[in-house]
C-alpha cells in the first residue's frame, strides 16, 4: 500500500508539474466546448491555417458587428502602438503577467528549472509557440521596468509563429523590432528599460486584455483600428459572414451607381432577383472568392451583419 501511495503521489506530482501555469487540459475543453474542430494536445482549439489566413482579408467593423449581434460584446481593445501597419491574425496562446512577490516568484523559477524551462519567465511563452500561433499578453499595463520583450524574444517569436504579439504592456528594441519583416507589436507603449518585478502567473489560461476576454485559441484579429478576439467556434460564421458583407457592398455600391438598384432596395432583405444578380456579378470578380445559392441564403437569413 505504501509504495502504491507513493507511485500515485508522483504521478500527482508530474501532472501538476507539466501543468504548471496553465489550467487543465480537462479545463481547456470546458470553457472552449462550443469549438467542434481540431485541438493541440492541451486541448487548445486548433483553427486552420487557412481561415487565419482568409481573416486577414475582412474589415474588423464587419466581424465586431457579427459578434455583437451574437450577443459577444466584451471582444474588442484599442489604443495601441504599433511597429508597422501589417495586418496579423492567428491562434491566441496567452500568457498573465503580475507584480513580483519574492517568496512566489522563487517557487515559480525552482519548478520551471526543475520542468527545464530556460530563461526568465517571459521566455517561457515563447517555447511553446507553433506556426499561426499569436503570442497574447496581460502585463497589467506596466511600461516602465514593464517591456517583456526585446529584439532578442522579437526574433524567436517571429521565428517561431510567423507572427508578432499583442501586450497589454510593454516592448523595448523598437528601432531594432522595426526590420524584422512581417513582424508587428501591439503594445501600450514602448520603453528602454527591462523587465522588472514581475513574474509569469498564467500560460494558456483566460485572460484580461482592456476590457476583451480571451481565451487560449481565440482567433486573433489585429489591424490599424484595434485587436479582436473572436472565439474560436464562432471564429468560421465571423470570417465567412463578414466575406460577404465586402462582397455585398462592392456589389450594391456598382449597383446603386448604375442605376440597377435602389440603396433601400441593397440594404434590406434581397429578392430572388437581386440574388440571382449578385451570384451572377460574383461570377466575374473570382478575387472575391465563390458562393453558393444555399451559402447566399444562409447568411442572409441570420442577418448578424
Amino acid at each position: 500500500m505504501k509504495s502504491t501511495s507513493i507511485i500515485i503521489l508522483f504521478i500527482l506530482s508530474f501532472i501538476f508539474q507539466v501543468n504548471a501555469q496553465t489550467i487543465s487540459k480537462e479545463e481547456m475543453l470546458f470553457l472552449t466546448s462550443e469549438w467542434q474542430g481540431e485541438r493541440f494536445d492541451d486541448g487548445r482549439p486548433k483553427i486552420p491555417d487557412d481561415l487565419l489566413e482568409r481573416a486577414k482579408n475582412i474589415m474588423i467593423d464587419d466581424a465586431w458587428t457579427v459578434l455583437r449581434n451574437e450577443g459577444y460584446v466584451n471582444q474588442y481593445a484599442g489604443d495601441w502602438k504599433m511597429v508597422n501597419h501589417t495586418t496579423m491574425t492567428g491562434r491566441a496562446v496567452t500568457a498573465m503577467y503580475m507584480p513580483s512577490r519574492p517568496d512566489v516568484e522563487k517557487k515559480i523559477k525552482e519548478r520551471g528549472a526543475a520542468q527545464g524551462r530556460k530563461g526568465n519567465t517571459n521566455a517561457w511563452p515563447i517555447d511553446i509557440l507553433s506556426k499561426g500561433d499569436l503570442y497574447v499578453a496581460d502585463a497589467y499595463g506596466k511600461i516602465g521596468g514593464g517591456p517583456i520583450m526585446g529584439a532578442t524574444l522579437a526574433n524567436s517569436i517571429y521565428s517561431k509563429s510567423g507572427n508578432g504579439v499583442v501586450f497589454n504592456g510593454a516592448s523595448r528594441d523598437l528601432q531594432e523590432i522595426q526590420n524584422i519583416d512581417g513582424f508587428n507589436a501591439f503594445v501600450r507603449d514602448f520603453h528602454p528599460s527591462f523587465t522588472e518585478e514581475m513574474v509569469l502567473m498564467g500560460l494558456n489560461t483566460p485572460i484580461r486584455i482592456g476590457n476583451a476576454i480571451v481565451l487560449p485559441g481565440d482567433l486573433v484579429i489585429a489591424t490599424r483600428e484595434g485587436v479582436l478576439f473572436v472565439p474560436a467556434h464562432l471564429a468560421e460564421q465571423v470570417v465567412s459572414t463578414s466575406e460577404f458583407v465586402t462582397r455585398k457592398d462592392q456589389f450594391g455600391f456598382e449597383m446603386v451607381k448604375s442605376g440597377t438598384y435602389s440603396t433601400g432596395e441593397i440594404d434590406s432583405q434581397w429578392t430572388d432577383e437581386i440574388k440571382t444578380a449578385f451570384l451572377e456579378w460574383l461570377k466575374k470578380h473570382p478575387e472575391l472568392g465563390t458562393m453558393t445559392r444555399a451559402e447566399l441564403d444562409k447568411v442572409m437569413s441570420k442577418r448578424t451583419w
